[in-house]
């Protein structure tokens, strides 16, 4: 019943239209290199005149990047978003937003100042009612223009520096269907030639930073597009899983009773039209996807390449990649060893954290073993599994920050591939995102997930954690200065005890200055 209602919300909607923001998908803005808009309480640029951020220039990382692109000028992702604007909104405090609208990740409320946690659960342990709510809320997204943005068409130099705008409206959905190949797209050199050795979502630093920020603002959309602000997207544990269990018509669509790489046609998604899959017809025509519809959703979970994914990964592979200390290592791309990043994404070992792009792993084990849409990975987001298996993978990453604590200086300042420092901007997002802000624990980012929530901690403690932070990362001089007052104290409470003995030699008719009950008080501090 939930379903057919949500259907009929479809024709009610008020209707909108996209991952450039539509104030800015203009002449006047692209000329102008400036994507400053009003926001609507105010009527003010960013909303200047309520205090809620301003316009300013874009402040670009200077650090040098890694040598997997040896290009410089030919993409327009190159320093994001400075191709197109380089002024944008700084929104104050919490609010957020392409025009400092909204709030930032963890808040709410009419200034932005209540604090907000909510929970991602596992899709299994949803009511039937919560679970077809999920699903609906999928299927309204996939039929609801968006209204704050479109997406480009072509590239700058297309668009004739910005005097030729190419933009397209597009569903809320497939907004990010589009934005994950926009990140991953191979670079167009000109003529037939591309480079394909460029991701700005993967196989590097900002993988999870990325896809942690992409669910988010995912989450986000929905919450505006249902009013349902509790909204969260559901994850799948697919640990020691020996089949696909959420391909089923109850939860993400069978089989297809003839063809087994399609969905069975009592799902609705069967019906659901995949974009941005034929890279290579783009690459030879020099053009972007523009979200034309592809065909249907392909899925033949299982029946993949065994020699490179023989099976769904395991609880122990999961934990093995948790005990891995260095988030990133060596050249920090998918030929890094030991790197907690590249195990997790699928390109190291999860046994050995040795690289081996002959084998898919974690991560991208689960893409291939889904064995269609999932399995190409400019077009991924559109098989809704999408979202469930990254939302596991993130809760990895949660794991992991909690258990090792890394500073934020742990993340890669410089020399990552390009796109992938700790200042870089992440493409495509405008408002504009750097990775490092993404790398901190899930609380902070107003969300946990109910398999790793822990109890409360009071207010004190709460307090106390970064001062206890700092202590670990200063513990040896922390020992070192305790030993020192130690010794120093010895030394002065021995002088003491010496004089005390010399005045008692002289005057003789004073009393002891410590009596014999008085032995027990005496200490010597030798440590904290």
């Amino acid at each position: 019943m939930l379903l057919f209602a949500m259907g009929f919300l479809l024709v009610i909607i008020q209707p909108s239209s996209g991952q450039f923001p539509r104030a800015c998908a203009n002449t006047e803005s692209l000329l102008r290199k400036e994507c400053c808009p009003p926001w609507d309480g105010d009527g003010s640029p960013c909303g200047e005149l309520s205090s809620r951020g301003f316009c300013q220039n874009i402040l670009l990382s200077q650090a040098p990047l890694g040598p997997q692109f040896p290009f410089s000028g030919v993409d327009d992702r190159e320093d994001w978003p400075s191709v197109f604007y380089n002024r944008t909104c700084k929104c104050e405090g919490n609010f957020m937003g392409f025009n400092c609208g909204e709030c930032k990740f963890g808040f709410s409320g009419l200034n932005c100042t209540e604090r907000r946690l909510r929970s991602r659960r596992n899709i299994f342990q949803l009511t039937t009612s919560e679970k077809d709510r999920f699903l609906a809320y999928l299927n309204l997204a996939k039929n609801t223009p968006s209204q704050d943005y479109v997406i480009a068409t072509g590239t700058y130099i297309q668009m004739n520096n910005g005097s030729n705008p190419m933009f397209r409206n597009i569903n809320v959905y497939d907004l990010f269907v589009w934005m994950h190949y926009y990140a991953s797209r191979d670079t167009l050199l000109g003529g037939s030639n591309v480079w394909r050795d460029i991701d700005f979502a993967h196989e590097a630093p900002g993988f999870l930073p990325w896809h942690r920020a992409f669910l988010l603002l995912w989450e986000r959309e929905i919450q505006k597009i249902t009013g349902d602000e509790n909204f969260t997207i559901p994850y799948w544990d697919w640990r020691d899983a020996e089949d696909c269990v959420v391909c089923t018509d109850e939860y993400m669509g069978g089989r297809h009773p003839t063809n087994p790489n399609l969905l069975s046609p009592a799902s609705f998604f069967s019906s659901w039209q995949v974009i941005c899959t034929q890279s290579e017809e783009y690459n030879s025509r020099e053009a972007l996807c523009n979200a034309t519809s592809e065909g249907p959703i392909l899925r033949n979970p299982g029946n993949n390449d065994k020699s490179r994914t023989p099976r769904l990964p395991s609880s122990a592979e999961v934990e093995f990649c948790l005990s891995l200390t260095q988030y990133e290592s060596g050249p920090m791309d998918k030929m890094a060893n030991y790197s907690f990043r590249n195990t997790l994404e699928g390109f190291a070992d999860p046994r050995t954290a040795i690289s081996n792009i002959s084998q898919s792993g974690l991560h991208n084990a689960l893409h291939i073993y889904m064995n269609g849409s999932m399995s190409q990975v400019q077009g991924s987001a559109n098989d809704p599994i999408f979202v469930l298996h990254h939302a596991f993978v993130d809760s990895i990453f949660e794991q992991w920050l909690r258990r090792h604590r890394p500073m934020l200086e742990v993340y890669p300042a410089a020399n990552a591939p390009i796109g992938h420092n700790r200042e870089n901007y992440m493409v495509p997002f405008i408002p504009l995102y750097r990775n490092g802000e993404f790398f901190k624990p899930s609380r902070e980012l107003g969300y946990d997930y109910e398999y790793l929530q822990e109890p409360a901690l009071d207010s004190f403690q709460e307090f106390l954690i970064p001062y206890l932070e700092q202590a670990r990362q200063i513990w040896a001089w922390l020992v070192g200065a305790a030993v020192v007052g130690g010794i120093i104290t010895a030394v002065l409470t021995g002088l003491i005890l010496a004089c005390r003995k010399k005045r008692g030699t002289f005057e003789e008719i004073q009393p002891l200055l410590i009596e014999s009950e008085d032995y027990n008080n005496v200490s010597y501090q030798s440590n904290f």
